[in-house]
């Protein structure tokens, strides 16, 4: 039985995402020739990852003469939140508050990160099912 497939991104396919993200609809060859220094891949691992994307739905493409165009089809704001949910899920028993003391415990935060984070939670809006709940509590 083969492994079940990762929806989260690799270290490579994440590279290609950025590039993608900050370039928009690129060639293989464009890709290859956009990625970092001493992060290079060969053009085959570019088009293998590029494929493995494509099967997991980040990317789509385009043929324009005998070439494939390759542009992204999940944003970064988006992807971001999957990785963060996978993570909330695998590591925090799906638990925001869990996560956020795991972050506030640790010792690298700054106070201006630690401000923002107090402004933030002051300005997020209130959660219907927990609105609905005090509702009930109350009558």
């Amino acid at each position: 039985m083969p492994p079940k497939r990762s929806i989260t991104l690799t270290e490579a396919e994440l590279r290609l995402m950025k590039i993608l993200w900050r370039r928009g609809e690129s060639a293989v060859g464009d890709l290859v020739a956009a990625m970092p220094a001493g992060a290079t891949l060969a053009y085959n691992s570019v088009l293998t990852t590029i494929r493995i994307l494509e099967q997991k739905g980040y990317v789509t493409h385009r043929q324009e003469g005998r070439a494939f165009l390759y542009s992204h089809s999940v944003a970064e704001h988006e992807a971001s939140q999957t990785e963060v949910r996978h993570i909330m899920q695998r590591f925090f028993g799906n638990s925001r508050e869990r996560l956020l003391l795991s972050l506030l415990g640790d010792d690298e935060i700054t106070p201006e990160e630690l401000q923002r984070l107090k402004q933030a939670i002051a300005e997020a809006p209130e959660d219907a099912t927990s609105a609905e709940s005090a509702q009930r509590e109350e009558a």
